[in-house]
């Protein structure tokens, strides 16, 4: 069976549940119709929602559990909890689980040590319809640790893929890189530096290899020291030793490659095998890479998130990865208004910056009008290559596979 999945770790909102459920029920209705049966047929695809962290708060919210309750009522639609989160956080989901016994999972598969592990349920999914081993899980890190939660996701994660034999990877990016730092003591949280030198020195042990990356603009920008061996080699005195700050196509050399690439919130959408039966999106360019959709959903210019999503995307679609761009809840604000930044000021205009790589090749722009229409706005006309969609046009984008791109799946990253 063909499964699709989303890890969600940050708030979920009723707007992000709403564009959600819209795109889950085109999935169903326009692609596999037989899956709204209460009892879909063996081997009908699926899609399991994976909670952890502030999203599990959504289910005990009276208006997003209800939210959660439409959702849930697509028979082929799971939903896999935290435990320990839940545990943490004194949340029950039981309301939920007595009305869809069978959707609702809140106890966690063993691991090797015998304890319940949420991040061993994402590796059994992350191992589902792949090719056999060896393979690699990859883990995308924009947050920094100890503010956030994300790092300790992203610690989890690989350790519990490191179990299951999949290579370790991590590609730390804008306040991500902080995770690389030496030297970190924290009296209150659990070491994220420690972490991940246990998970490069149990890689070894087992000969696999890891790669822990960091982004050179980000790191520079954030004051780590670097400088050039002579050899091409970057070199930084301030990270752990696995770390190496490398150029971010370095990192997007990992992306052209086949294997799950995850981060705090995200997705995997496997595509339909050879000669099935289904509709394609667009022609695109011939590649093999698994392609990006990068969902931008915070404001710009007050964080680096947009501006950093973007980045990624260009950097993307620069090494021939099929990349689409869809600004959505708060990132509507970024094609909306006419930004005005002083003569010679430092901070970008960032609609200056798509109207500059628009037209690239492998690179769209599409803007959610439901998330413009909630917020009263209009996308302006300057940015004619910013195309408006619908939850249709979402759907497609997600759940279409593009023609000519020979990939398997395809990732989706929320910035």
């Amino acid at each position: 069976m063909t499964t699709h999945f989303f890890l969600l770790s940050g708030h979920v909102s009723l707007e992000r549940l709403s564009w959600l459920e819209e795109c889950l029920k085109f999935f169903f209705v326009q692609l596999y119709p037989e899956t709204l049966m209460h009892r879909a047929p063996a081997g009908s695809p699926g899609v399991v929602l994976l909670l952890t962290g502030d999203a599990l708060y959504s289910l005990e919210d009276t208006e997003t559990r209800q939210a959660w309750e439409v959702i849930l009522s697509l028979a082929s639609v799971r939903l896999v909890c935290d435990r320990q989160e839940l545990e943490l956080r004194g949340i029950t989901v039981q309301r939920l689980k007595m009305k869809y016994p069978d959707q609702v999972i809140d106890n966690n598969s063993l691991s090797a040590d015998n304890r319940p592990s949420f991040w061993n349920d994402v590796i059994g999914l992350v191992r589902q319809n792949r090719p056999p081993l060896p393979d690699a899980v990859g883990w995308l890190q924009n947050e920094s640790p100890y503010m956030h939660l994300s790092a300790w996701y992203g610690v989890n994660c690989l350790s519990a893929g490191l179990a299951a034999r999949l290579s370790p990877e991590l590609y730390a990016n804008l306040d991500g890189i902080h995770i690389a730092h030496n030297g970190q003591k924290p009296t209150e949280a659990e070491n994220i530096g420690t972490g991940l030198m246990e998970i490069h020195d149990r890689a070894v042990r087992q000969g696999l290899p890891s790669t822990f990356l960091a982004c050179n603009r980000c790191a520079t920008a954030r004051g780590y020291s670097t400088w050039d061996d002579g050899n091409g080699s970057v070199i930084s005195t301030c990270t752990i030793k696995p770390f190496h700050i490398r150029d971010m196509n370095a990192i997007i050399d990992r992306f052209e490659r086949s294997h799950i690439i995850l981060s705090a919130n995200s997705g995997s959408i496997q595509f339909p095998k050879k000669g099935a039966a289904v509709s394609f999106d667009r022609a695109e360019k011939s590649s093999t890479a698994p392609p990006v959709t990068v969902l931008v959903t915070s404001n710009p210019y007050s964080t680096e998130h947009a501006f950093g999503a973007l980045s990624f995307a260009v950097a993307c679609a620069h090494q021939g990865i099929l990349t689409r761009v869809v600004f959505i809840e708060d990132g509507v604000h970024t094609v909306a208004g006419g930004h005005r930044v002083p003569p010679d000021s430092v901070p970008f205009n960032i609609q200056e910056v798509i109207n500059t790589v628009a037209g690239s090749e492998n690179l769209h722009f599409f803007v959610l009008v439901p998330s413009l229409q909630k917020r009263g706005l209009a996308k302006i006309k300057d940015l004619n290559a910013v195309l408006d969609i619908g939850y249709p046009g979402f759907g497609k984008i997600l759940f279409y596979p593009p023609g000519n791109v020979q990939a398997e799946h395809q990732r989706v990253l929320v910035f």
